[in-house]
Order: structure tokens, then C-alpha cells, then sequence
């Protein structure tokens, strides 16, 4: 990624957030980090940001970031995407209106694309939270890494949201949601030739990632007939190829394993498990079946990991207010020792997982 933006000093960064950022709550202090974690930093920004993903020099993360110039949510002030440097020195906003969901690098580094309701601010504000209210009219756009030339993808007004790139550049996958059925999607990078990948009644699938190979895409589905009825919601992590077929099932307990996020090895993933309603970890997975590691340690809320594309470091959101979801920022931890890199990269194996049976979608 070669960015031309505004290159900000630390002082800059912060007056900028001061002048679009809603005012994160008040951080209570962080305990000592726990033994077992690899060592790890807090992004020095100063407003909450979730959920981010890399750029592909593992230099910047790109994010949907409380802002005051968001269309407010029944939760509070609401989130536009916002870039910036794994350092927190340099950040930018790319879109300025609605309210927004995840977003994503291009390989090339010179692209993004978001999910946002920028051009549907008539529609009901949603929330993100609950797939029985999700945000409709929330669309798929791309844009420069400043946010000019935006181009929109989708117009339905649906929710269309849960994006990603594949790593050759060609495809974006993500998640739709029509008549209340959520279900994963692809089309070309330039909004053309979409087409709907799973077609499950019960199961609700969503959050997908292309794997290394460009064709596999690595999701998580939960059931329509459980949601709500069991807390954390059980979800399963599965993958299947972008035309539809060899759909496999990689979790087999009934617990919540949720956005899983492949590494770039091309084995590996990253993904949330909860370990209680209260304790969300982030772990590592293994599409081949080793075991699974535990690589966070805290007493409430971490979620929505990734590896950076050169594999040293991993990003997530951690809780760091009062509630268990209050004040959350993004984290940064040095997994180079995990040796999941692109230089430990496997192909594909076909023998991954267990396929599901057609009884069974």
C-alpha cells in the first residue's frame, strides 16, 4: 500500500478525532496483561473502533469508528470508516455520512469498499447487533484510501454488509439479508456478476472470508431456530467454494464460534469463541484439525480479530469500559512466533472438514 494522504503527527491524529470522534466513555483502567498473552499494545486513537482489518503492507487498519457526524443508533452515536496507522499516528476519514459497517482493503492498496447507509438515511436506523433488525438499505461502495471516487456496488435496499476482498483482487463476498434469510454472496470487484453462494432456510450464514486460494471462502452460520433462545448464540464454522459447492463443517461443539478470519498460511484462523456469556476470547483454529489455541486472556470482551497479511501481528477489539461491550478499542499483538506467515503458506486440502449433507443445510 502506497497511501497519499494527509501524513498526520500524533497531535494532528488527535485533533482530528476531537473535531469528527464521538467521545469514547470513560476507559476504566486496564488490568496487567495476563502472562499467557504475546505481548501487545492498545492503538493510541482516542474513539472506540471494533472491528478493523489490515491494509496489505500490514501497516494501517481501516475501521467503522464511532464518529459524531454518524446517524445516531438506539445505542449511541453511531460509526463512520476511518483509516489508520497500526501506530496511531496518521488517520482519515473516508466516508462522511449515513452510518456505517465493515469495510475493506483492495490488495492493490489503493482501494476500499463499506457498507453504508449513506444514500438511504430515510430508512429505519436498525441495528447492527440484531439480525431481526438489521439495517436495511445499508449498501456496498468503493472508494479511493481518501474516500473520493466513491462508486456504489449494490441498490436494493437490503442489508448487505459483512464484506471482504479476495486476495487476487477479482471478487468481493458478503453477507445478505432478504425476507429475513441471511445468506453469503459474491460478485466481480466492480459490482457486476453477483451471485448468491449458499441458500440455507435455518441456517443464517454471514461474516465470510476468502481464503489464500482466492475460491474458498471460510464463514459462520448460526441457527434461525435457535437465535435468541440460547445465549451466546451457537454458531459453526464452515467453508465452501465461491461457486456454491463442497460446503464443510470445521466446529462441532455446541458453543458460540464466531468471524472466523483465515491466516495467511492458508491452515489457520482466527476466530471468537466465547467461553461464557460474559468471557469472549479470540483463538486460533486449524482447518486440518490440530488443536485449537487460546491466544487472548481477559475477563470480558474480546472479538473480531485478523492477522496481518505479512503475519506478525493480529489485531482485535477489546473491551475497555465498565459494560461488556463499553469502550471498545482496537489491540494489537505480536504473533510472529506463531509462525502463520504467507512463507508457511499450504495449498488447499480437499480433505479439510466434514462436507454437510444436503439433509443438513
Amino acid at each position: 500500500m502506497s497511501p497519499k494522504p494527509c501524513l498526520l503527527a500524533a497531535a494532528a491524529t488527535f485533533a482530528t478525532f476531537a473535531a469528527y470522534g464521538a467521545e469514547p466513555p470513560k476507559a476504566r483502567p486496564m488490568p496487567p496483561p495476563d502472562s499467557r498473552e504475546l505481548p501487545s499494545y492498545m492503538v493510541p486513537i482516542k474513539q472506540e473502533a471494533a472491528e478493523a482489518y489490515w491494509s496489505p503492507d500490514s501497516r494501517y487498519l481501516i475501521a467503522q469508528t464511532k464518529d459524531r457526524d454518524a446517524i445516531a443508533t438506539a445505542r449511541g452515536s453511531g460509526n463512520l470508516t476511518w483509516i489508520f496507522s497500526a501506530d496511531g499516528k496518521e488517520a482519515w476519514r473516508v466516508n462522511d455520512r449515513g452510518q456505517d459497517g465493515c469495510s475493506f482493503f483492495f490488495p492493490d492498496g489503493q482501494r476500499v469498499v463499506f457498507t453504508s447507509t449513506r444514500d438511504n438515511l430515510q430508512m429505519p436506523v436498525g441495528n447492527w447487533s440484531d439480525s431481526d433488525d438489521y439495517p436495511q438499505g445499508a449498501e456496498l461502495y468503493s472508494a479511493d484510501l481518501k474516500g473520493g471516487n466513491v462508486k456504489r456496488l449494490t441498490n436494493n435496499q437490503y442489508y448487505e454488509a459483512e464484506v471482504s476482498v479476495s486476495p487476487d483482487g477479482k471478487w468481493i463476498t458478503f453477507g445478505r439479508q432478504v425476507d429475513g434469510n441471511m445468506d453469503i454472496w459474491v460478485m466481480a470487484a466492480d459490482g457486476s456478476r453477483e451471485w448468491q453462494v449458499t441458500r440455507t432456510n435455518d441456517w443464517q450464514d454471514g461474516a465470510p472470508f476468502f481464503m489464500p486460494d482466492s475460491d474458498h471462502i471460510i464463514f459462520r452460520a448460526w441457527r434461525k431456530s435457535e437465535y435468541k433462545k440460547i445465549r451466546p448464540t451457537p454458531m459453526t464454522i464452515f467453508t465452501i467454494r465461491k461457486d456454491g459447492t463442497d460446503l464443510r463443517r470445521h466446529t462441532y461443539d455446541r458453543g458460540m464460534n464466531w468471524h472466523p478470519v483465515p491466516a495467511p498460511d492458508g491452515r489457520h484462523y482466527v476466530y471468537v469463541k466465547a467461553v461464557s456469556d460474559t468471557n469472549w476470547e479470540i483463538y486460533l483454529g486449524d482447518l486440518a484439525g490440530g488443536e485449537h489455541r487460546q491466544l487472548t486472556y481477559y475477563d470480558k470482551l474480546d472479538i473480531l480479530a485478523q492477522v496481518s497479511p505479512d503475519g506478525k501481528k493480529m489485531n482485535w477489539g477489546r473491551a475497555t469500559g465498565d459494560g461488556f461491550m463499553a469502550g471498545i478499542r482496537t489491540f494489537v499483538m505480536d504473533v510472529s512466533s506463531l509462525d502463520i506467515g504467507p512463507d508457511r503458506r499450504v495449498p488447499w486440502n480437499p480433505d479439510w472438514g466434514t462436507p454437510m449433507p444436503e439433509s443438513e443445510q
